[in-house]
C-alpha cells in the first residue's frame, strides 16, 4: 500500500469516479473552518493506492491538546468500495508508518474503521457510533412522511395539526446574526448537561460552509425561536448536524414538526439521505437516549464506520491511556 499526499481537487475527482459523495468533513471548505478554531490546523490530504489504482482518501486534521498533538479524520478515509478486513487494515498500517516517518509530534490518529482491528484502541475521547438514523427524502412530502415509521407518521401528525410553531429556512437571517439561535442552544445545554461551542464557532460554520452547504432551520412561536437546526448538505446527502430547543411541554413536537419541514426542504433542495448523526447501543451506550426520538424518523438503522484510535507512538499513546484512567479513579 502506497500513500501519497494529494488536494482537494484530487479528492473530488475520485469521489466523482467511485460516485461516492466526500462527507462535508473531507472538503476544502471543512479545512477553512478548522483553521477559525483553536489549536486545529488543516494537515493533509492523502490518497492510498494499491497496485497503482487509489482505493481511497482522506484529509487530515492536526489537533494540540494538553501538550501533545493528534490527527483527525472525520468520516475518513472515503473508499472507493467498502474494504474487507484485511485491505483496512494493511491501510491503517501503511497510514501509521506514512505519518510517524513524516510528523514525529503526532501520537495517534483518529479517523472511521469499520472492523474492530488490533491496530487500533477505542478513543481517548469523544462519543463514537457505529450506527445512525438515515430519512430518506426522495419523493413528495406525503412520500416522505410513509416511510416514517407509525409513531413517527403520528407525531408529525400531531404537530402539523396542534402545534403553533411556524417554521422556516432561516439561512440568511442567521448568517447576519446567530446570537438569537445560540441562547436557544445555551439552554439546552444547561437543561441537557453539557457545555456549547463559543457562539462564533457556529458564525463560522455557517459563513464558511457556505448557503449551498449548510442551512439554518428553525420554528417559532410568538416570534421567538424555539428550535432549531444546521444540517450540513454535500452531494445528496444531509446531516443534521446541531440542533437546539426551548425547554417546555412543547418542544418534542414542535422539533417534531421541524425535522419534517427539513426533510421537504432538502428534498426540493435535491438531497435523497437526511442523516440524524448517530444513536445508541452496546458500542456507544450514552447515545442510547437518543434512540427513542431519531428512529421514528425511518423504519431502520444504517451502520456506520466507528471513529477509533490509531497509535502513531505506542508509548506515549499508552501513557495517555493510562492518565485518563487516573483521572476517572480520581
Amino acid at each position: 500500500m502506497d500513500i501519497r499526499q494529494i488536494d482537494f481537487a484530487r479528492m473530488e475527482e475520485l469521489s466523482r469516479e467511485w460516485e461516492v459523495d466526500l462527507p462535508i468533513e473531507q472538503t476544502q471548505a471543512w479545512a477553512r473552518y478548522q483553521t477559525t478554531i483553536e489549536d486545529r490546523t488543516p494537515w493533509r490530504c492523502l490518497e492510498l493506492v494499491r497496485d497503482g489504482r487509489a482505493v481511497a482518501v482522506l484529509s487530515l486534521t492536526d489537533f494540540e491538546t494538553h501538550g501533545y498533538h493528534y490527527l483527525r479524520s472525520w468520516h475518513g478515509p472515503v473508499w472507493g468500495s467498502e474494504p474487507g478486513e484485511e485491505l483496512e487494515r494493511t491501510a491503517l498500517e501503511a497510514l501509521r508508518d506514512y505519518v510517524r516517518g513524516e510528523d514525529g509530534r503526532v501520537a495517534f490518529v483518529r479517523l472511521a474503521v469499520a472492523h474492530e482491528l488490533d491496530v487500533t484502541r477505542p478513543v481517548l475521547s469523544t462519543r463514537p457510533y457505529n450506527q445512525t438514523v438515515v430519512i430518506d427524502t426522495t419523493g413528495t412530502p406525503e412520500e416522505i412522511l410513509q416511510r416514517f415509521k407509525k409513531r413517527g407518521r403520528r407525531d408529525v401528525r400531531k404537530s402539523l395539526r396542534e402545534c403553533k410553531v411556524a417554521f422556516a429556512d432561516e439561512t440568511a437571517l442567521a448568517r447576519s446574526s446567530f446570537a438569537e439561535h445560540y441562547d436557544v442552544m445555551v439552554e439546552t445545554g444547561a437543561r441537557d448537561g453539557f457545555t456549547p461551542a463559543p457562539l462564533e464557532d457556529y458564525e463560522n460554520f455557517i459563513r464558511i460552509l457556505g448557503e449551498d452547504h449548510c442551512r439554518v432551520f428553525a420554528g417559532r412561536l410568538d416570534g421567538q425561536v424555539v428550535t432549531w437546526t444546521i444540517a450540513t448538505i454535500q452531494g445528496t446527502h444531509a446531516v443534521r448536524y446541531y440542533g437546539a430547543s426551548r425547554t417546555g411541554l412543547a418542544r418534542t413536537l414542535a422539533t417534531d414538526g421541524l425535522i419534517y419541514f427539513e426533510c421537504c426542504e432538502l428534498a426540493r433542495r435535491g438531497c435523497t439521505r437526511y442523516d440524524q448523526m448517530g444513536i445508541g447501543n452496546d458500542f456507544s451506550p450514552t447515545l442510547k437516549g437518543l434512540n427513542t426520538f431519531k428512529t421514528k424518523f425511518a423504519e431502520g438503522v444504517t451502520d456506520v464506520a466507528p471513529a477509533r484510535d490509531l497509535p502513531v507512538r505506542p508509548v506515549l499513546y499508552g501513557s495517555l491511556v493510562a492518565a485518563k484512567k487516573l483521572l476517572r479513579r480520581g
